[in-house]
């Protein structure tokens, strides 16, 4: 053998070699998939990737066969079984006549933890050896559907307060009607009464619009300063004739998306809250400060505190912390929530910071307009004016 022949073998065993090697290497690294053993048709798996609704198949011993990711989220399947034992109990039914049923059910959200999940829950033969239950989460909907049911009676009771109060003063009126004074007296009540109905509707009509949290439509650029101030235009007359001083300070400049006119409304309740709940002779103070990408609306007061079993409940609808005094100042119990809303629908949140016997804070929490940043931070620096 020449040596260019002996050179040739040589190379292409090499290559051979090199060859058997990466490809033992390539297997190595990607083995190949093991064959397909599982039960259920083909077609289903594309199916249930697709469904909203939290996906089970089981086999004839109820054994978990395949569930969606969000089956084994809301706690109804463990260890490849149903956890649920009332859908346990319905998959039995439907395994042993093969008739398609559905159920409504209560869930625990978890074990630690007192949340219930509202499922509807159906199960139906997917074949001969296979069941398919389909459950769908309606706790949002059935959430929703008791805020509107208590949401209606609440109305419902708060409406007839000052419409029965002005019938009464209507028949007041006709059986005073030979004595000027008590038709005057009891013709102010009236215009009182029928104030805060129109308040009050006003308010539910606001609450309807807003109660969805939904984005603001068309936002705009709003300036921070007017917003304080206008809030505080809502309320000077009430506090000059508490002698209640209104202040303002902070940084000036800031400006935030959103709505004007909501911002003073949500701004103006907070402002309104605090001077009906102060004393006589007290301050009540709005600051306005930057706080990383958030602009910090707060308002001040030296009133009479809330107790902090309150503090939880004082943003729901129509809950009062002094029933009496809410009253009589012509309070309706959706200022807070509104507030709550608006804040939620510009992207923010409302907070209180509250001790007994010492005043409250309340501070709205607003993003900062992205492309306007404002000055740096001078708290010091007066925003507005102040009533004397």
């Amino acid at each position: 053998m020449t040596a260019g022949a002996l050179a040739a073998c040589v190379g292409a065993a090499v290559g051979l070699a090199a060859g058997l090697a990466f490809k033992a290497s390539e297997r190595a690294q990607h083995p190949p998939e093991p064959p397909r053993t599982s039960r259920v048709p083909e077609g289903v798996d594309e199916v249930l990737s697709v469904l909203r609704s939290s996906a089970i198949v089981l086999d004839s011993a109820l054994d978990v066969v395949k569930a969606s990711p969000s089956a084994y989220a809301f706690g109804l399947v463990r260890h490849d079984r149903v956890a649920v034992p009332e859908l346990v109990e319905l998959t039995e039914r439907v395994r042993r006549d093969g008739q398609i049923r559905e159920v409504q059910l209560e869930i625990p959200r978890s074990r630690d933890t007192t949340q219930t999940l509202y499922v509807s829950a159906r199960v139906a033969p997917l074949n001969s050896k296979l069941l398919l239950a389909l459950v769908e989460d309606r706790t949002h909907e059935i959430r929703v559907d008791e805020v509107r049911r208590d949401f209606v009676a609440n109305v419902s009771h708060e409406l007839k307060t000052p419409v029965g109060a002005l019938l009464l003063l209507a028949e007041a009126v006709e059986d005073a009607k030979d004595d000027p004074e008590a038709v005057q007296r009891f013709a102010e009540r009236m215009q009182r009464e029928g104030a805060r109905l129109t308040r009050l509707v006003q308010e539910i009509i606001d609450l309807s619009r807003l109660q969805y949290d939904d984005p603001v439509a068309s936002p705009e650029s709003v300036d921070v300063d007017s917003v304080v101030e206008a809030a505080l235009d809502r309320s000077r007359v009430e506090a000059e004739k508490h002698k209640i001083r209104l202040t303002a300070g902070g940084t000036p400049g800031l400006q935030v998306l959103g709505n004007v006119e909501q911002l003073v409304i949500a701004l103006g309740n907070l402002v309104e809250n605090a001077v009906n709940y102060s004393p006589p002779n007290t301050r009540v103070a709005v600051g306005v400060r930057r706080r990383d990408d958030l602009v910090e609306v707060s308002v001040t007061d030296q009133g009479f505190g809330i107790v902090e079993s309150e503090l939880d409940r004082i943003f729901e609808r129509f809950y009062r912390v002094d029933p009496a005094r809410s009253r009589a100042t012509g309070g309706t119990g959706l200022g807070l929530s509104i507030v709550k809303h608006i804040a939620a629908s510009h992207g923010g949140e409302v907070g209180v910071w509250s001790v007994q016997g010492a005043g409250s804070t309340f501070t709205l929490r607003l993003p900062l307009h992205p492309q306007r940043t404002g000055q740096p931070s001078a708290f010091e620096t007066p925003v507005g004016k102040e009533t004397p």
